[in-house]
């Protein structure tokens, strides 16, 4: 996403960059390393482009945000956004945490199964869950069902009856809050495509609660992803507050209030979001209603957690102006920049002197797209062919949004944690492309 909260000219430097993620160390050996793995030897081992996960800083991150609760008196229930990374060796780290996970598709609620975590931890999200998505979730008679609609409450009132199941369902009410951030990311404003208006949620849930194969447990919002200030997250659980409170008053029983995720990162100069402070927000707005309360982190465990790494093909000069560095990741594997503006960190793999000079770069990918771009006039040593680079902040919705687009294999996968690695993908052959493509008889083709 554009970086709202961070002027032109404030980019960090690459020691700045370093001190702000603890996870990574340059050595004058070795270079880059990530959670004590040297980033070139994992380059020269599996090629780039090469995404890399810290199991280690996953892990950090979720007992943080675990323990934030915890320590604010909160009971609360921490379920892993899985959209934002759904590699199975990531959500199995979760399931180990002892956590659960939110998800938006059947293939998603598929992929917590293989990985082993529980259906009664998982929470199903979404404005548009198929028949066949509701009736797999009921079926294996998941924790919660977090419901967008008059429509869907009567979809999934049907399915559960025809099953013979009772579906527990919150209503995700739309407060109209702007969490301010990226037009695409925001989710709690009138105008958006998600959740129950405000005005229409207490009536809905008093016919919830008289609909059968339906248990009504209470209220969920998400206002927004990329959120850096705890402002809108008390505007939107005050309000959230208000209609328990009333909901109650005519009678209504409410006993579960899921809190959303959103918690922001520092991609560039932001102060990165706490979980101390949505912590206390929760607290402040909802610690006196004797609510189960969930959280759905996604971004925050993530992003931070990962990296992408690419090589230099070429470095293209324009006489004066800016030189173009080419490189084999592109906006097929990384997207965000190309999608959002998002500003992500760029480091050299190689050691870098405190005192070598930096100087205005274009990086960009060779995708044939002029929106494939990962960095404009940004300070960079120079990069000539064969330099490595590692984009930084990376774990969260990159390669999950990855594309084969240009037919551009997808790239391998890595997990690094305490001075090891191992591949957990290997990257797809160029032959795979094309395994599920047919050419019909009748067009004259013989494949």
């Amino acid at each position: 996403m554009a970086d709202l909260s961070a002027p032109v000219g404030t980019d960090p430097t690459l020691p700045e960059l370093l001190r702000t993620h603890p996870q990574l160390s340059m050595t004058p050996t070795s270079g880059l390393t990530f959670e004590g793995v040297a980033l070139n030897a994992i380059a020269d081992a599996v090629g780039t482009p090469c995404w890399v996960m810290g199991a280690g800083t996953f892990k950090r991150r979720l007992r943080r945000m675990d323990q934030a609760m915890r320590e604010a008196g909160l009971d609360v229930s921490l379920h892993y956004a899985v959209k934002a990374n759904d590699h199975l060796a990531v959500l199995s780290l979760v399931g180990r945490e002892g956590h659960g996970a939110d998800i938006v598709s059947g293939g998603e609620l598929a992929r917590t199964q293989k990985a082993g975590i529980p259906a009664g931890r998982v929470v199903f999200s979404g404005v548009g869950k198929t028949d066949a998505e509701l009736e797999q979730a009921i079926g294996l008679d998941i924790g919660q069902i977090n419901v967008e609609s008059a429509e869907e409450l009567d979809i999934i009132s049907a399915i559960a009856s025809r099953l013979g199941r009772t579906a527990r369902v919150t209503l995700r009410v739309n407060p109209d809050v702007d969490a301010k951030t990226h037009a695409k990311i925001t989710t709690g404003l009138a105008a958006n495509k998600f959740g129950i208006p405000f005005d229409d949620a207490a009536a809905l849930y008093a016919r919830a609660a008289s609909l059968p194969g339906i248990e009504a447990r209470g209220f969920a919002t998400h206002i927004g992803s990329q959120i850096l200030s705890t402002g809108p997250y008390r505007a939107a659980y005050a309000r959230v507050a208000e209609l328990v409170r009333s909901v109650r008053a005519s009678g209504q029983t409410v006993s579960h209030v899921d809190c959303g995720g959103g918690l922001g990162i520092a991609y560039r100069a932001e102060a990165e979001g706490q979980p101390e402070a949505l912590a206390a927000s929760i607290r402040a707005e909802l610690g006196d209603l004797g609510v189960k309360l969930a959280i759905e982190p996604g971004r925050w465990l993530a992003g931070p957690s990962g990296v992408l790494l690419s090589t230099v093909i070429l470095r293209k000069e324009y006489g004066m102006q800016t030189p173009f560095v080419v490189t084999d990741a592109a906006m097929n594997d990384l997207l965000r920049p190309s999608m959002y503006d998002a500003w992500h960190g760029i480091v050299p793999l190689a050691p870098h002197s405190p005192g070598q000079p930096c100087a205005p770069t274009h990086v960009v990918g060779p995708v044939c797209e002029s929106g494939d771009s990962f960095a404009r006039d940004r300070d960079l040593p120079p990069l000539p062919r064969g330099a490595r680079i590692a984009i930084l902040d990376a774990g969260a919705y990159g390669a999950v949004m990855s594309s084969t687009y240009n037919s551009r294999p997808l790239a391998a996968e890595v997990l690094v944690e305490d001075g090891e690695w191992t591949v957990i993908r290997r990257r797809q052959a160029m032959e795979e492309l094309w395994q599920d493509e047919t050419v019909p008889a009748f067009t004259g083709g013989t494949m």
